[in-house]
């Protein structure tokens, strides 16, 4: 089980992530000794998007050809309408969604981050909770959605928006300190 101090954290986004779904986690898990890396689509910078208009960068640190379910201890998929949505018709993010799933390292989603964990088809016969416009999307994968702040199944975390980040981010600890879950996800 790896301690917070030695674990390394990959946060998955592109352009249009929602600011303090990216920078609260990044911020949170870097003050607690973790080592995090920007995972995107491509190298430089990806936008935000803040409340009604785009927001401030950050600076990538790998693309999806650089890295691999071995090289991280958890994997976390920050919302917003527009990041997980240019994810999710990805091959390259769905599959490393669903190489986290499989692996039963923590894998954690808020807000619109869920879409990935749909598209992966790994929300079946699952609890989870996401922003409430994508609850249908959820319960059509074979999700038990639930209204709640935090939800855990087997080391997979939902939230449902930024109000829940304190929560959100103490469990991703909480999971990752754990260790790994048996979650029975079958390849596809």
């Amino acid at each position: 089980m790896p301690k917070i101090e030695t674990a390394r954290i990959a946060i998955l986004a592109t352009d249009g992530f929602e600011r303090s779904e990216l920078h609260e986690p990044y911020d949170f898990l870097k003050s607690k000794g973790a080592t995090v890396d920007i995972v995107s689509l491509k190298k430089g910078d990806i936008k935000s998007w803040d409340e009604n208009d785009w927001g401030d960068t950050i600076a990538v640190d790998k693309t999806l050809d650089e890295v691999s379910v071995e090289d991280y201890d958890a994997l976390v998929l920050p919302g917003g309408q527009i990041n997980p949505d240019l994810l999710r018709v990805e091959t390259k993010a769905v599959d490393l969604v669903r190489a986290f799933a499989q692996s039963g390292k923590t894998l954690a989603a808020i807000c619109h981050g869920p879409w990935l964990l749909v598209e992966a088809n790994v929300v079946r016969d699952r609890d989870v909770t996401s922003y409430p416009s994508i609850k249908t999307d959820v319960l059509n994968a074979g999700g038990r959605w639930t209204d709640r702040e935090v939800v855990v199944d087997e080391g997979i975390v939902t939230s449902r928006n930024p109000k829940d980040l304190p929560a959100f981010n103490a469990k991703i600890v909480e999971e990752i300190e754990e260790g790994r879950h048996q979650r029975g996800i079958a390849a596809e």
